[in-house]
């Protein structure tokens, strides 16, 4: 079944769920659907089962997700890995070569704060931006042109870093996962608010 099937068989219960909820508790690896040739998500009744224990669980009884995965690893077995994130840490030169991008590229995107060097190294997030930053290159648009996404992506964070940080004042035991844990959705959910009104301003350029 798709995504909206699911959601339709679970909003009765949980009225809150989100086809942006099940999409971050798939990311978080508490789901694994299928993929069609095409990429479309193929779930079964068993991701059903399992989405719905997950729901319940943090409705009734305020689990975050790491106790919630042992739970349900008790439960359904635990889920197969599908791919394993290595500690991304390129020096310079493997980030250049990785990227696809030269030594002025890389020196603009510094200059312009869009990526940092940590001890001279750069992680995932760096490559991901370099190797984005290069693709925009063939159509003319380079590190000095995406300022505003940068201040956009800050802006984003602020609203993040507002919204948790009541959690972590409570110093609690737990407190840091679970502010962990709802900066992960919150930027799940951002993520997808930014790409939908992009899509719609871009129809809109377009005159569709």
């Amino acid at each position: 079944m798709s995504i909206g099937e699911v959601l339709a068989l679970l909003q009765g219960e949980f009225p809150d769920v989100t086809v942006s909820k099940i999409r971050f508790l798939e990311g978080e690896g508490l789901i694994e659907p299928e993929r069609s040739p095409s990429g479309f998500r193929k779930f079964t009744h068993l991701h059903v089962e399992q989405l719905r224990f997950i729901l319940t669980e943090q409705r009734d009884n305020y689990l975050p997700l790491r106790v919630i995965k042992d739970k349900m690893a008790e439960s359904f077995g635990r889920p197969r890995v599908l791919q394993d994130k290595q500690d991304v840490r390129l020096s310079r030169a493997e980030l250049l070569e990785a990227a696809g991008i030269d030594e002025e590229t890389l020196d603009e995107l510094e200059d312009y704060g869009l990526l940092a060097p940590v001890a001279r190294r750069y992680d995932e997030e760096a490559l991901t931006v370099a190797r984005t930053v290069g693709s925009l290159s063939r159509f003319g648009l380079h590190a000095r042109h995406l300022r505003a996404v940068k201040a956009a992506a800050e802006r984003e964070c602020g609203l993040v870093e507002q919204t948790v940080a009541p959690i972590l004042k409570r110093r609690a035991p737990g407190a840091i996962g679970e502010a962990d844990e709802a900066a992960r959705e919150l930027s799940t959910l951002l993520l997808d608010l930014h790409a939908s009104l992009v899509r719609t301003g871009v129809r809109s350029v377009l005159g569709g």
